[in-house]
């Protein structure tokens, strides 16, 4: 075999190798008319091993015996000359997995093509190279953030094969030509404040490394790439040459009262102008909250500048100054820089302020994790910090930033919308369900009045690719999830017009109102669903009333040409006319990257049209049109102006070009819930 296992190193990718290896030998035997039948075991078993680690460069060495085999024989793909770069992405977004993959294998081939490791004729090194640049750089997107909600429900698992083969492909052809469009989508994806930042993280340091082989040259491009890396690696005047944690720690002890107030300013500057946490970050405030003896500055004032806060957050600091310095000295470490960020929007936010919360933390720092949850978060996040200390950091990202929360690569909007909008609005009772989870494996919720316990949740799916808290809480809540859908059986109508206020807490609004029969798939009483839509939220309606706590919805997810995905869910967060008087709907949505194309023109915004750090937002009849459920009470309607016919006419004609096709007589056939 020409290929050891041992170059990957699992027991599983040895297994897949093997698998491969007899996949290509049926493919290379098989006769021409025959290849059809032989190909996608070769596209399967190559997806699977392309997430296995060292995977992907086993597929590339083997692209040029693939490309003779007949992967790519009688499609599209046969003749790499004639391919376009511009339609790359039309493919990831609408291709089915045996296409997607045989995409990602075509981009394998053309590495190989541009690395001169394989001929082909009528296409050049330099061809392949200039082809494999432009794909980059219209598809940057698959870098940084995981697979979106289309390519979630379409590929499964295979959505994060293309993650992986891209990143590949970025590290193997350098970033001269991409490094302007790279920059911009790592400053758009962090515009969104998420919590997960691993891969922006991992993108920098290759960029910081191309940066020191002299790859981008000068310019706007280049100056803003460093100025990126320099936000990670060295953001202040005696880190700028990135000594080294033991070296740095030595020139702190040297510092004046000037050079500390420096050092501090120029930390929270780097940090909420970026959204990133240097480790060097972490190390000072470290430093500044346990170092013994006096300082040359006050304590309170030094920590307050790290942080950048404003009056209000420092306040809350010297009321609350053994508490932070204990979140500090616990949940503040190098493996877990990024909650310094967290920690400086949860002070501001003025949340310690809630009686419950503050006692709730010191719970929290002094809680005994059980074996189990101790097991989990080591087996998911490593070694380098404590279980309980990533915990804790976890704990304090969720509350400083209850809009970073993503789902990951899973099908959990539900309860990591739940976590989102307890972070927000009842951070003390998502506080009591960490600790059930963490010390007695075991959450209770109620349903209607009767306790629904996640017992036995330990055997569920675990979340891998996403925050401590929704890894601890996820396989919970979707357990108490189904088990509160279970009791609504036989109910007749969509179980989350009960699950959702019984779910999420006594605020959100006892009517549910759908546009979908779930019985048939088809439209119901559509009309009336949008006006009372309109009623209940746009301000020119309601009596200008605001959304007074964020309320779960439920929307028909469409892809860029506006074909039905599937159900997500949201949370509704506030109305407001944006800087061109444009009314918009703000909205959280637990999907990685906000910023989605749902076809027809409706493009999702996350930055630059009045966005808070985390919301997405659609003008108001763009989101309508794609609602399919919201809550309200029926005593909080204010009668007021009749909403405008034109309009609901307009949202209505946007819903039937796209989600809605064909619902009017419901023969429609569903999608399962995300």
């Amino acid at each position: 075999m020409p290929y050891e296992a041992e170059q990957v190193g699992e027991v599983e990718s040895r297994q897949l190798i093997d698998k491969l290896e007899y996949a290509l030998e049926q493919l290379e035997q098989a006769r021409p008319f025959n290849k059809v039948r032989f190909r996608p075991a070769v596209l399967d078993v190559g997806g699977r091993l392309a997430c296995e680690p060292g995977g992907v460069d086993v597929l590339y060495r083997l692209a040029a015996r693939c490309d003779r085999a007949g992967v790519f024989a009688d499609t599209p793909w046969d003749q790499p000359a004639c391919l376009l770069p511009g339609l790359v992405r039309n493919t990831l977004e609408q291709g089915d997995r045996q296409t997607v993959l045989i995409e990602l294998f075509s981009q394998l081939r053309l590495l190989a093509i541009s690395n001169g490791v394989y001929m082909h004729g009528g296409i050049s090194a330099e061809q392949a190279r200039h082809f494999l640049a432009q794909v980059m750089a219209l598809n940057l997107d698959h870098l940084l953030s995981g697979p979106g909600e289309t390519m979630r429900a379409r590929l499964g698992r295979t959505g994060n094969t293309v993650s992986v083969v891209f990143r590949y492909l970025l590290e193997n052809i350098g970033f001269a030509d991409i490094l302007g469009s790279l920059v911009h989508e790592v400053r758009r994806i962090m515009s969104q404040r998420p919590l997960q930042v691993d891969s922006v993280k991992s993108m920098i340091t290759q960029i910081a490394l191309a940066r020191g082989r002299g790859e981008g040259g000068a310019g706007t491009a280049a100056a803003d790439a460093d100025r990126l890396v320099s936000s990670l690696f060295g953001p202040t005047q005696n880190c700028a040459d990135d000594p080294g944690v033991p070296l740095y720690r030595e020139r702190l002890a040297q510092l004046d009262a000037d050079a500390l107030q420096g050092e501090a300013n120029a930390f929270a500057a780097a940090m909420h102008e970026s959204g990133l946490v240097s480790d060097y970050h972490a190390v000072f405030l470290r430093w500044l909250a346990l170092e013994q003896g006096e300082l040359p500055v006050a304590r309170d004032s030094l920590l307050a500048l790290a942080l950048g806060l404003s009056s209000t957050g420092y306040d809350v600091l010297r009321t609350f100054h053994s508490l932070v310095t204990r979140l500090i000295e616990g949940a503040v470490q190098l493996g877990t820089a990024q909650c310094v960020y967290s920690l400086a929007q949860l002070l501001e936010s003025g949340m310690l302020y809630s009686a419950p919360v503050a006692p709730a933390l010191w719970r929290q720092i002094d809680l005994r994790l059980s074996p189990r949850c101790t097991e989990l978060l080591a087996a998911v996040f490593g070694p380098q910090v404590s279980p309980a200390s990533r915990l804790l950091a976890g704990t304090v990202q969720v509350l400083g930033q209850p809009l970073g929360i993503g789902q990951g690569n899973n099908p959990t909007c539900q309860a990591a919308r739940a976590i989102s909008m307890w972070a927000s609005n009842d951070p003390d009772y998502l506080l009591h369900l960490i600790s059930r989870a963490a010390h007695f494996d075991e959450i209770i919720l109620h349903f209607e009045g009767e306790a629904v316990s996640s017992a036995g949740a330990s055997g569920g799916a675990v979340p891998l690719d996403t925050d401590p808290v929704s890894v601890l809480l996820v396989p919970h809540l979707d357990l108490v999830y189904r088990r509160m859908g279970e009791l609504c059986a036989g109910r007749g109508d969509d179980p989350h017009r009960w699950i959702n206020p019984e779910l999420h807490g006594w605020w959100v609004g006892r009517q549910c109102f759908l546009a979908v029969d779930i019985h048939t798939g088809g439209l119901r009483d559509y009309d009336a669903f949008l006006h009372r839509f309109y009623c209940s939220y746009h301000p020119f309606y309601n009596g200008n009333q605001p959304i007074i706590h964020p309320q779960p919805a439920g929307l028909a997810v469409t892809d860029s040409t506006g074909a039905f995905v599937g159900w997500h869910a949201i949370t509704l967060i506030r109305v407001a006319l944006d800087s061109d008087n444009t009314m918009r709907m703000y909205f959280f949505n637990p999907n990685n990257d906000s910023g989605q194309d749902w076809g027809a023109g409706v493009k999702v915004s996350t930055q630059g049209r009045g966005e808070r750090h985390g919301e997405a937002s659609l003008p108001f009849p763009q989101l309508a049109s794609r609602l399919y459920l919201f809550h309200d009470d029926t005593e909080a309607l204010v009668p007021t102006t009749t909403p405008d016919a034109e309009e609901l006419a307009a949202v209505k004609e946007m819903a039937l070009s796209s989600w809605a096709a064909g619902r009017e007589v419901g023969l429609t056939p569903e999608r399962g819930h995300n």
